[in-house]
């Protein structure tokens, strides 16, 4: 096999093209095979195939820079730069990253989990190449999805006043997760159509260089000429209206035209856009036919196709999915909003009941949250469902559009605490500590899936402002839905199991982890009371001032950063009471980013288990103890 013969880009410059051709095939089979077994972003990965090769044979990396936009596209890449015997390891605990990582190789420049960003970055490194006076090219490779984000139109925006020499590959597949919406998706979609457009420009230019060269006059002319014709046969010239030169649409899956495209742009003097149409799932039959599904595949049969999923209790994001629905019919002011990810957030059922009351904004977070903000202006109750990591993008927008107004907004926040395998850029750990810091907002987390359908209700039923619920990536843990659902009392607590020796106070999903450290320690004769702080904004304040006056130990337990999280508000509390006497530990997510693996292995690292709340009771119970007999 010719894969086996790579190594290190320079392996591909001796390859003729049908060799080459013949590579794209193995590469894509070698995909297929390994993330049968491991998961992870395949149609994506197949759709770039010969794009990669294409770059790799043309450029020389690493001297020249790529700048993968959202690193889900690099499979291909990783495997061409001396990564491919580690592919049995890819988003395993230790293993190889599912994204783009600096200190994988020297070949990789630019780490990103979130869209949009390559263009800012690559236009950063041009600036920094001129200033030095040093000499190598950037490319940066963008979906047309990613080119919705409002961050790509800002670096559009300013390559084109720059124009500094620098390659954009736009990969238009059509797609981003889930189908593009927008006017600049239609755009596109105009110019992969128009072929009037390519055959009038080549026309033209075949003209012009039959005519002799009569001074400087006739070249103008023969410029303004051609650029006539691009608005007579074609209208909306964006991209070079912007300061870019355009080239395309160009076959993504034809090798030859790919390479000569590549030296075209070489020629180019200022920013250069290349316009490449791929197939998303290119070559395996099921992702071509839904590369939605197969965006993020867990393991599956290749055969078949049939994705291999452990059976469970249902998702969190199904649970909200199905009761935003039922919510829906109770108040025709709920509206649904989502940036890009209407069936990672559950709401593809939501958009058939309700096609007209669900808006997906494409990838452009900040738009949606102040879209939210002045749809809830005028009375209505939109949702916006995010996972906790894309939320981060918009933080200005919560803060000063809906927060300081007060706007009747409520905050779906999936992914929330660790997701596995996509590792650091994808962990919703951070939502907690800007969350609560923000005036007016209120902040929720269920115990279990039953607790978040009366959270959600409770939200619809609030009227005081921002509202919201967080939930994880996982299935719940199987409890039945109470036939009716109720309004909680904002700030209310639950103690789910008594006890006097020592009390923890835990959030979310960690309310399981706090009970089997009860159940541990009762076998030792310590009764560990477990509370649902299921309000992390506001406290129980009442029953912080109860465990105070007990003075008994205390353990918070979250799964979030413990800088700002939701110990640190019980700290904050205890020291502005006065209170600050009281024995208290922290359980949470340390100062440091926590890598890809299982969830499982992930709360290990930091100690989010029960054996860890078990062995800080003791610790805590070890010291307490000698104080009180010296008190008596």
């Amino acid at each position: 096999m010719l894969l086996d013969q790579i190594h290190q880009p320079e392996d591909l410059k001796r390859l003729s093209i049908p060799e080459l051709e013949q590579l794209a095939g193995e590469i894509r089979q070698f995909l297929v095979e390994k993330l049968s077994v491991t998961g992870g972003h395949l149609s994506s990965n197949l759709g770039i195939v010969e794009l990669t090769l294409a770059l790799h044979t043309h450029y020389e990396s690493p001297n020249d820079k790529f700048i993968f936009d959202v690193g889900h596209q690099a499979y291909v890449h990783k495997m061409l730069t001396g990564r491919k015997d580690r592919f049995d390891t890819l988003r395993k605990y230790k293993g190889l990253c599912g994204f783009v990582k600096r200190s994988e190789s020297e070949h990789d420049v630019w780490e990103a989990g979130h869209s949009s960003t390559s263009l800012s970055a690559a236009m950063g490194m041009v600036l920094a190449r001129d200033l030095k006076g040093e000499d190598y090219k950037v490319v940066a490779v963008i979906g047309d999805g990613a080119l919705t984000g409002g961050m790509a139109l800002e670096a559009l925006n300013h390559i084109g006043h720059e124009r500094k020499n620098v390659t954009i590959i736009l990969n238009d597949n059509e797609m981003s997760i889930a189908p593009n919406v927008g006017a600049l998706h239609n755009y596109l979609s105009k110019i992969r159509s128009d072929k009037h457009y390519r055959w009038a420009k080549e026309e033209v230019e075949h003209l012009l260089k039959r005519i002799p060269a009569i001074g400087g006059t006739l070249a103008k002319t023969a410029e303004k000429l051609k650029d006539s014709v691009k608005y007579l046969v074609m209208s909306g010239i964006w991209f070079e209206e912007l300061g870019l030169t355009y080239i395309g649409p160009v076959d993504g899956h034809n090798l030859p035209l790919l390479l000569e495209t590549l030296r075209q742009a070489d020629k180019v003097e200022g920013p250069v856009i290349v316009h490449v149409v791929t197939t998303k799932g290119k070559g395996y039959s099921p992702a071509e036919q839904d590369s939605h599904a197969w965006h993020g595949a867990s393991p599956y049969k290749i055969e078949s196709g049939q994705m291999i999923k452990a059976v469970g209790h249902p998702l969190y994001t199904e649970v909200f999915g199905n009761t935003l629905i039922e919510l829906a019919k109770l108040d025709p002011r709920i509206v649904a909003v989502t940036p890009a990810m209407p069936g990672g957030s559950g709401l593809l059922k939501f958009a058939k009941e309700f096609p007209n009351r669900m808006i997906d904004v494409g990838i452009a977070e900040q738009h949606a949250a102040t879209l939210c903000a002045g749809m809830a202006v005028e009375g209505m109750k939109p949702v916006f469902a995010v996972y906790s990591t894309f939320m981060q993008r918009a933080y200005d927008q919560i803060v000063h559009d809906i927060c300081r107004m007060n706007l009747n907004v409520a905050f779906a926040i999936d992914r929330a605490g660790f997701v596995g395998a996509d590792g650091e850029t994808h962990h919703g750990v951070y939502d907690i500590a800007f969350m609560r810091s923000i005036p007016n907002m209120v902040l929720m987390m269920p115990k279990d899936e039953n607790e978040l359908r009366h959270m959600m209700f409770t939200a619809l039923k609030y009227d005081g402002g921002p509202i919201a619920y967080r939930y994880p990536r996982a299935n719940g843990v199987g409890v039945p839905f109470d036939k009716e659902l109720k309004e909680i009392p904002i700030g209310s607590w639950d103690t789910v199991r008594e006890g006097d020796s020592a009390a923890v106070l835990a959030v979310g999903p960690m309310v399981q982890t706090a009970l089997e450290a009860a159940e541990l320690l009762s076998k030792e004769g310590v009764q560990l009371r477990v509370i649902n702080a299921r309000f992390i904004k506001p406290l129980d304040e009442a029953m912080l001032t109860q465990l105070g006056k007990e003075h008994i130990p205390i353990v918070t337990l979250e799964e979030g950063a413990l800088q700002g999280g939701f110990g640190g508000a019980v700290l904050e509390y205890y020291a502005r009471e006065a209170m600050d006497d009281l024995p208290i530990r922290t359980i949470g997510i340390p100062d440091y980013f926590v890598e890809h693996g299982s969830v499982k292995e992930q709360r290990k690292e930091v100690g989010l288990t029960a054996d860890n709340v078990v062995a800080q009771v003791k610790s805590m119970l070890a010291v307490a103890r000698p104080a009180k007999r010296q008190r008596a």
